[in-house]
């Protein structure tokens, strides 16, 4: 009788189970769905029409489009295809910023915000002067920087000679110096938003790493190699991977700032694909060129991950 009395004492005492509600299930979906819909709309959809045009002799001018299937990939890598020369010289341009541009783009913002999480006076005046580059816009930058570095009338040419340097420079006409510009002025422009980004991470890392490295006897070198790139690691590759696809898909400031000059040794592969697809209307051709890019910036973002992929 004990036991019995026990056992419903002990039943009525216990929280019920609240049975799962009806349509439980849908609601992380539901709010999925707007974001769902927008990606859909404006990121498969036009990819998917962009791999349909590129099937395509695709002039927007004429009403007739033939399918032509593959031809326009095929043309690629044909030396006789009048598009063969140009587009892989752009690839080259490409690759050149990008080599140049991405180990400056990935190190200068990092020694920075080594210096700017340091505690000093004026920090949060200068947190501010390193990003306020960023927040102008393409346009801003590649007009100023037209101006600044043009050959005969640019304010740099002029103060250069006016400490007694050469005066004649071609900065925006001329190799290497062109390739200077155009990655001089992306570094300047783009350094503030991975230097911030490197902030962040910086101030994620407990600080009880840095005082037991310091009780072990490590030094500067030994607590930035050991402590801090390893608390970097997923902020690095965030920063390599999206610093490898704007530097390899540049347009503006090569458009506006050296507009492919000399000849079209700056012209870069986004500049040549928007050429064809828009000024000489082969689409078709312009549309697999991107694809073919595509395909490229994937497997380096692929290599990439696997170079940063956390050991076991």
């Amino acid at each position: 009788m004990v036991d019995v009395l026990e056992t419903a004492t002990t039943s009525a005492s216990a929280p019920a189970t609240r049975a799962p509600r009806r349509g439980a299930g849908v609601t992380p979906y539901l709010y999925l769905l707007p974001y769902a819909l927008l990606f859909t709309t404006f990121t498969l959809v036009p990819a998917g029409y962009g791999l349909w045009i590129s099937l395509h002799e695709w002039d927007y001018l004429l009403p007739g489009k033939p399918f032509v299937g593959l031809d326009n990939y095929q043309a690629l890598f044909d030396s006789a295809s009048p598009v063969f020369d140009f587009f892989w010289q752009s690839m080259q341009a490409t690759a050149i910023f990008t080599v140049f541009s991405v180990p400056l783009l990935v190190t200068v913002p990092l020694a920075i915000a080594l210096l700017l999480n340091r505690s000093f006076k004026g920090r949060t005046f200068f947190r501010a002067v390193y990003f306020a580059p960023y927040v102008l816009g393409v346009a801003v930058i590649g007009v100023l920087w037209r101006f600044l570095l043009d050959p005969n009338l640019g304010a740099i040419n002029a103060m250069l000679g006016a400490i007694g340097l050469p005066d004649d420079t071609a900065w925006t006409t001329g190799l290497p110096w062109a390739w200077i510009s155009l990655v001089g002025v992306t570094v300047w422009w783009t350094l503030g938003f991975n230097a911030v980004i490197y902030l962040a991470g910086l101030q994620d890392i407990p600080r009880e790493l840095y005082d037991a490295a310091k009780v072990d006897g490590a030094g500067r070198w030994a607590e930035f190699r050991h402590v801090t790139l390893p608390g970097l690691r997923p902020v690095l590759l965030f920063i390599v991977i999206n610093t490898i696809l704007a530097s390899s898909n540049m347009f503006g400031q090569a458009y506006l700032i050296t507009q492919g000059a000399p000849g079209v040794e700056t012209r870069t592969a986004i500049m040549y694909i928007a050429e064809e697809g828009l000024r000489n209307y082969r689409m078709g051709s312009a549309a697999a060129m991107s694809y073919l890019l595509t395909l490229g910036l994937l497997l380096v973002s692929m290599i990439t991950f696997r170079l940063f992929r956390e050991k076991d």
